[in-house]
This record gives C-alpha cells, structure tokens and sequence, in this order.
C-alpha cells in the first residue's frame, strides 16, 4: 500500500505530529488508543448501525442522464448531499463521538468553515448528550447564517474566531487552543483530513465508506467495481480522502482532486494550494501549504467557505507530489455556472464545494465508455444567499 500512512504518521514526506510540548499529551493518548478502538468488533458493529439507521447509509449512486449527455460519458453522482445534516462530515462525526466516549471523554470541542461540520458535530453531541462548541471564524459565520442557527439549535456553543482571516485557519487556531488548556475531559474533533496524526488517518477511515459504497454500487450497475475517474473537490480534503480511499492502489482508477482557484490563481485571491503553495507545517502536520517567504501563512480566499483553508491534508500533498491524483482548479465563476448546470440538468442544488468537483467536467477530457465518478459532498441549502446573489435577477426571498 504506496498510499497509506505508515506507522509514524507519514504519507511519503507529509503528515506527522509536529505540536508544542502541552499537546503532546492529549495527541499520544488518542494516537495509542484509536486502532484498538475503532478496528474492535463492537465499535465497527456500533457504528455502521448508526450509518444504517440515523445517517441514512448506503447513499445512492445516481446515473446523472442529462449530465451524461452533455459530457458525452458515463457520469454517476455519489449522493453524500443525501446524508442526514446533508453532507460527508456525518460520516466523521458519528464516529469520532463514539471514540470520545469510549475513551471518557465528556466534552466535545470543534473548528468549521462551511458549518456543515459543526453541523455534524453538534448533532452527534445532541444524540449522544454531550456539550458541544463549535469555533468558527467570524467571517464564515455571517456566510454560513443558517448552518449557525442549526447548530445553535441543536445545543451548540457557537464561538467566534476574530483573528487573521476570521476564517477555517483561525477557527483551527482557537480550537487548538482550547484542547491545550482542557486536555483530562476534552475531546477535539477534527472535521477533516487535516491536524497530527493521527486525525489525518482516522478521518480517511471514517469517511472511505464512500468508495466501500461505490466498488459495490458499481458492481451492480456496471459489472466493474471501480470507475475510470473519481472527482472530489479538495479543501482540507476529507471527502475526496474517502471518494479515494479503495482506489488508492488501483492504478486503472485515475483520482481528480478539484480545488478553489478562487478569483484566479494569479491574482492573490486564491485557494489552489498546490498550485501555489510549498512545503512547511500547519496544524501539526507536514504538508503544501500556502505561505510566504517566510514561511507565514498567506490567507487563503474561496467563494465556498469549506475550501477556503491554506492547505491540503498529507494524504493528498502526497498523491500530487506522486503524481498519482490530477490536481484541478476551479474558479468562483465555474464552480457557480456548474452549480446552476446541476440544478437545470438534474434537479439537484449542490453545496458550493460539490461544484468546484462538478466544473471539472468542462475540463477533462472524457470519453463516451468510461465511468466517472463525481462526489457530491454537500446540498446547497445552506449557500443559496449566495447563488441567489449570483443571478441576474434575484429572486426577492
């Protein structure tokens, strides 16, 4: 397995746990116990029971038809949007809620950019009957109103982060903070493939569902359990991680990592880390991140608040410098027309982060055999002020 972490939390030369002594603890802790945890009969039994019978697991695979037409290929939508919260973070969060508590952990702390996270988060502290609080950069929760309002309705502490950019990094940055100074009770709970190891690892277990759900789905549908191309969108990276996840070693499935080009890679206002990033440390982890010559981190900017992050996950600083993924961008203006191409062709409103993966389709090259796979991470309820704004002519709602 070329692809995999390796003992000592490494993909190739990324990944790690470089953290300041006074997290050193609460990081061993988790790292000497999650295998045993989540590899044990009862926990797996617990937690696919969950995805059954509250997340709503197995999520269709949809022939997208019209789609299909356009593209002259074979184009099938893995409906994450169609999980209970309406994304992949759930897929995360049920599991690590059950990992907290079987280590004794009593409160639940975590960062979120789109919300969709805190979401899942605070819905899982809700069935679990746990204390909940949620950072998130101040700019993101102005954005992301409805996503706020849910969690605040779930029993969620919902606490600004007013540094930097006031967005995901930040919200990190408080998060962190919090688990140093509560380590015996607290539990952080990492909503993507980001942080130390072992979080980067664990997230990528939790969320490969997805492409466990796939090879079989595919089977039935095509006779062949793996598709021609995989394409996820790529923030930190969690639902691509799992989209990837069964096909990593299987070099006849290409993996196409879609990311924010935002206004445009050359114009400062972007979030296509690998295009513009080098490598260094952020969060505890070694990986390409964007920063200056300095090495201080350069702010990020994305339309889509889940992508707007300086950084990849190791996994996938990995598959790029390997060359095994094909790292794509999409700007705000592409992401927005495929956004609005979805809804018109299929009768589906994706999350802005889903159609940065969806305008990758205008630029592949595709073939009227092969399978394609996109995934559909998210439902866009909770950006339509922001496609509303994007129409000529507002609707007045």
């Amino acid at each position: 397995m070329k692809y995999t972490v390796n003992e000592y939390g490494f993909y190739g030369d990324f990944g790690g746990a470089f953290i300041p002594e006074m997290l050193y603890h609460n990081v061993k802790e988790l790292k000497d116990c999650y295998l045993n945890i989540i590899e044990s009969e009862e926990f797996i039994k617990e937690y696919k029971q969950l995805l059954k019978d509250y997340v709503g697991r197995p999520t269709p695979l949809y022939f997208a038809k019209r789609l299909s037409e356009k593209y002259n290929s074979n184009i099938y939508l893995k409906r994450e949007d169609l999980n209970h919260t309406g994304a992949h973070k759930v897929n995360n969060t049920v599991g690590q809620i059950l990992l907290a508590k079987k280590m004794g952990k009593t409160r639940i702390i975590a960062e979120t950019g789109a919300g969709q996270h805190g979401v899942a988060t605070a819905t899982v502290c809700a069935l679990m009957d746990m204390p909940c609080i949620v950072y998130m950069g101040e700019i993101d929760i102005k954005r992301q109103a409805p996503n706020v309002a849910r969690m605040k309705m779930l029993g969620a502490e919902v606490r600004a982060a007013t540094s930097g950019s006031k967005t995901l990094k930040d919200a990190t940055n408080e998060a962190i903070r919090d688990w140093i100074a509560n380590p015996k009770d607290t539990y952080y709970l990492i909503g993507s493939v980001v942080g130390p190891h072992p979080y980067p690892d664990m997230v990528a277990r939790f969320q490969s569902i997805i492409s466990e759900e796939m090879k079989m789905q595919l089977e039935e549908k095509t006779g062949r359990n793996y598709p021609d191309k995989v394409i996820a969108c790529v923030g930190g990276g969690s639902n691509a991680a799992g989209a990837f996840y069964h096909f990593l070693d299987n070099e006849n499935v290409e993996l196409i990592a879609v990311e924010a080009d935002g206004l445009g890679v050359k114009t400062g206002k972007t979030a296509a880390t690998t295009q513009i990033g080098t490598e260094g440390i952020i969060h505890g982890s070694k990986t390409i991140l964007m920063q200056n010559s300095e090495g201080q981190i350069t702010e990020p900017y994305s339309i889509s608040a889940g992508l707007d992050y300086p950084g990849v996950g190791p996994l996938h600083a990995h598959l790029f410098k390997t060359g095994r993924g094909t790292f794509l961008g999409a700007t705000d203006k592409e992401a927005l027309a495929a956004a609005f191409e979805l809804t018109k062709l299929e009768g589906i409103i994706p999350a802005l982060e889903s159609s940065h993966a969806l305008a990758a389709l205008g630029k592949l090259d595709l073939k009227p055999n092969e399978c394609v796979v996109v995934n559909l991470s998210g439902r866009g309820d909770k950006d339509m002020e922001t496609y509303m704004k994007s129409l000529p002519n507002p609707p007045n709602i």
